[in-house]
């Protein structure tokens, strides 16, 4: 391990792994540690289920009607990769036009304005524009452009019409949702990553201890593991590597419920994203619901996993979280996790010390994928380009 890198990558969280994807597929020489025996870190998956009861202290074993332990995968930060009710005939008619300016909008083309200025004209005038109702709005603004307050809507239109041409598209593409979901859960993502690492020269060590961080003159030289030294140009890691370097600013709340039904009123479907805005349940932040089950091999044969979140405002967070719970009733058992919201003091641009978020309470990639492009600039000086990324990555693979 006493050898140079330009890049030591700490904890194989999904923005770490990526992160070292990137780096490697870049030409970069990566070492990626992580003190755990198993990939995914504060978002592993977990098999099997014995495991998660003992994660949670739940006492005793799993009840011989959720089936074999092997065959859950239960994710501990659920979120879908990039849907009835709320509207009234006349509601869904002028909800229809409105859909349709947006899949014609373009940003590059006048002739698509129709009198709107996406630069200057508020999101909150595009609605009147369309005559939509507030109930419409908030299922808008929050499940389809994924805001988590309404300071979008005084914004220029711009990046909102875009974000819902975003999720149309998603949903055109494959009939029902927008999301994506991986079989087996979302530990398969980081080990995908890490192949992808792997194939460039990356270099993985599990269940590797971290002694030390060293730094130098206010910079990042290296690490020390198992009194061996590794010594690198720059540093990602998560915060629980750092934690004189990170700071909270709020926390999450999560219930991880086991059920035996689908949830009422969606068709029955085998998975879902459920978000309730705001305004609905006099919060300031939503609140978000995502099911999967057995169709995705992450649980028991008819057995259903929803999981619930939001950001915390009170001193009784589980009260906080009771309309979500309320949809899922009859729930046969609940796991509940209240964890920090932390965020780096810096932008380690001076230490070359880049450190994640910790994952918010929304259920899908759209915050964890901007951190990854903000802590790429960071590190780079230039933006995350994806198509070099993709052209890179049919070099190896050939084109899909």
């Amino acid at each position: 391990m006493n050898e140079e890198y330009d890049v030591i990558v700490l904890g194989t969280g999904l923005t770490e792994c990526i992160l070292s994807g990137i780096m490697s597929v870049n030409g970069k020489k990566v070492l990626h540690m992580d003190r755990n025996p198993y990939y995914g870190g504060e978002s592993a998956s977990i098999t099997p289920l014995e495991d998660l009861y003992k994660r949670f202290n739940i006492p005793g074993a799993p009840p011989a009607s959720m089936g074999r332990g092997r065959d859950w995968n239960v994710d501990l930060i659920p979120k879908f990769l990039m849907a009835n009710g709320l509207m009234g005939l006349f509601e869904k008619r002028r909800f229809r036009k409105f859909l349709v300016y947006v899949a014609n909008f373009d940003e590059n083309d006048p002739r698509t304005f129709e009198g709107v200025d996406p630069k200057k004209t508020a999101m909150r005038e595009v609605y009147k524009k369309f005559d939509l109702g507030q109930d419409v709005i908030d299922f808008t603004g929050h499940a389809l452009a994924l805001y988590r307050t309404d300071d979008y809507l005084d914004q220029p239109c711009c990046e909102t019409i875009n974000r819902i041409k975003l999720y149309s598209e998603s949903l055109a593409r494959y009939g029902k949702s927008p999301y994506l979901y991986p079989l087996y859960g979302l530990g398969e993502l980081p080990q995908g990553f890490a192949r992808l690492s792997a194939i460039y020269g990356g270099t993985y060590m599990l269940n590797k201890p971290i002694e030390e961080i060293i730094v130098q003159n206010g910079k990042v030289i290296g690490v020390k593991s198992e009194g061996e030294i590794a010594r690198c140009k720059q540093l990602i890691c998560d915060p629980s590597y750092v934690k004189d370097r990170v700071e909270k600013v709020g926390q999450v709340i999560r219930v991880i419920c086991i059920l035996s039904h689908p949830i009422k009123n969606t068709s029955d479907a085998n998975s879902c994203q459920i978000i309730i805005p705001q305004n609905q349940v006099n919060r300031k932040s939503d609140i978000y619901v995502c099911m999967i089950s057995s169709a995705h091999n992450v649980a028991a044969q008819g057995k259903y996993i929803a999981i619930a979140s939001t950001t915390v405002e009170t001193k009784e967070p589980e009260k906080e979280i009771r309309p979500a719970l309320e949809l899922l009733e009859p729930i046969e058992q609940k796991f509940v996790s209240i964890s920090d919201l932390l965020v780096p003091k810096d932008l380690g641009t001076d230490s070359q010390i880049f450190i994640s978020r910790t994952y918010d309470a929304t259920t899908h990639f759209e915050t964890t994928c901007d951190d990854i492009k903000d802590i790429y600039k960071r590190m780079t000086g230039s933006e995350f380009d994806f198509e070099e990324m993709k052209r890179k990555k049919n070099d190896i693979y050939g084109e899909d």
